[in-house]
């Protein structure tokens, strides 16, 4: 988590184009969290995240700022749609969920940290269990000139299965049924927590006897990663860490928050979105909240809330809770300049996906220069005239373009094909031009 907030940004350049007031904002946010840790247990329970509400169109960042920050510092992150909340006494999943899965988040982190750090042992164990079945154990009582000439064959099995020169042989493994049954839905309401918990002790218990499988030795090694993980990794450990770092690192992105607030102006007035405000209220302050890992306080867990807000106003929120969300970001509706930013300056991006995808079947595509400005222009053009989808709309029209080059692929195997300005125009012109198309086929 130590990086500072240049960096941050830096790193968010390389993968989202503008939007430098969020990328900013965010950027802040994270470091902050890094400083209230050097601080004093005491103060560092005074000091509370800032949460942040983006306010953009679909398709501008909000989703991809989020993520790739999470990603770039190893903290649990969860996103979720606020429209599929039910307030308390409704079918449905409720708010306090988000931090059950945030916690299977954190966990799902830390064991495959801890994994990594152990990585080496688990092999070994591994190597050890498929060596005990090529090799037969010795007796008890076996002669010293049996042991020397056990020893030996047994460096020559591992020597060899270490070289990959067994991955075909067949053998016979076994491993706990239980290890691959377990109830992890997270939607259980507080009070059944514990059920969930039993509902896997029992299958668990049902479930005692061995599976006999017989795999190739390459696939029994991804068969047994599980148990010889699960038997060397202290469980207790890994819960304690991924509930530690869920309280003082975990973010939840809550998007589509829009759809819950109740526009004064509208006619329809729904009090299931206001409830469900009113739910989200002491999970976004801060409280206590039951996990099959143990119990988690929200009080330091970072909430990014997004949202379009195209019929609704930050303002139609209930007061208590745009209290909640003090740092407030507008991103920009995306330009022209931009979208052919987001095809040239982003790692990974789409043309370099689907020229990785190409040459699966031997094909190599380029693009000029014109063709990407044409992608750009015609982008933006159908989000004018029909729904602003943002970066989304470079999606389609890029596969629309591609369509039948990528059907005939295996014809044009060891090919050049160079995507032109007019190829664009030829196969776009049309579609854009016509509203009623562009909004069905674009």
């Amino acid at each position: 988590m130590n990086l500072t907030p240049k960096q941050i940004v830096a790193y968010l350049d390389d993968y989202i184009i503008g939007q430098n007031d969020a990328k900013k904002t965010i950027a802040i946010a994270l470091r902050n969290r890094y400083r209230r840790l050097q601080l004093s247990d005491e103060l560092q329970e005074e000091i509370m995240p800032k949460n942040i509400l983006m306010i953009g169109s679909t398709g501008v960042g909000k989703t991809e700022i989020a993520r790739r920050m999470a990603k770039m510092m190893s903290l649990p992150f969860v996103k979720v749609e606020a429209s599929k909340y039910t307030e308390v006494g409704f079918v449905g999943r409720d708010v306090e969920s988000m931090i059950r899965d945030l916690v299977h988040a954190s966990f799902s982190l830390v064991t495959k940290e801890y994994e990594d750090n152990i990585k080496d042992n688990i092999d070994h164990e591994i190597n050890k269990i498929i060596i005990e079945k090529l090799i037969p154990a010795l007796p008890s009582g076996a002669s010293e000139a049996t042991k020397e000439s056990f020893i030996k064959a047994y460096n020559k099995m591992e020597e060899k299965l270490l070289s990959g020169a067994l991955d075909d042989k067949i053998i016979e493994i076994e491993f706990d049924k239980r290890t691959h049954v377990e109830v992890i839905d997270t939607g259980f309401p507080i009070d059944m927590s514990s059920m969930q918990e039993g509902i896997n002790k029992l299958l668990g218990g049902m479930n005692k006897d061995k599976i006999k499988k017989e795999v190739s030795i390459k696939d029994a090694r991804n068969l047994l990663r599980s148990s010889a993980s699960d038997k060397l990794l202290d469980q207790d450990a890994i819960k304690v860490e991924a509930l530690k770092r869920a309280k003082n690192g975990g973010i939840i992105f809550l998007d589509e928050i829009d759809k819950i607030a109740s526009s004064k102006s509208s006619q329809n007035q729904d009090p299931s979105k206001e409830g469900v405000q009113r739910d989200l209220l002491p999970i976004v302050e801060g409280s206590d909240v039951q996990t099959k890992y143990g119990t988690i306080s929200t009080d330091h867990i970072l909430f990014i809330a997004a949202g379009a807000f195209h019929v609704s106003k930050p303002s139609d929120l209930l007061p208590e809770l745009q209290g909640r969300f003090p740092l407030r970001v507008e991103l920009e509706s995306l330009n022209e300049e931009a979208l052919y930013k987001i095809l040239t300056n982003t790692k990974n991006s789409l043309l370099r996906q689907y020229q990785a995808l190409l040459s699966v079947e031997d094909l190599k595509i380029e693009f000029s220069d014109e063709a990407i400005r044409a992608f750009a222009s015609f982008s933006l053009r159908a989000n004018e005239k029909t729904e602003d989808i943002g970066a989304r709309r470079l999606h389609t029209v890029i596969e629309k373009v591609l369509e039948d080059i990528s059907f005939d692929a295996d014809e044009h195997a060891g090919e050049t094909i160079t995507i032109t300005k007019e190829l664009v125009e030829e196969k776009l012109g049309e579609i854009v031009e016509n509203e009623d198309m562009s909004r069905y086929i674009l």
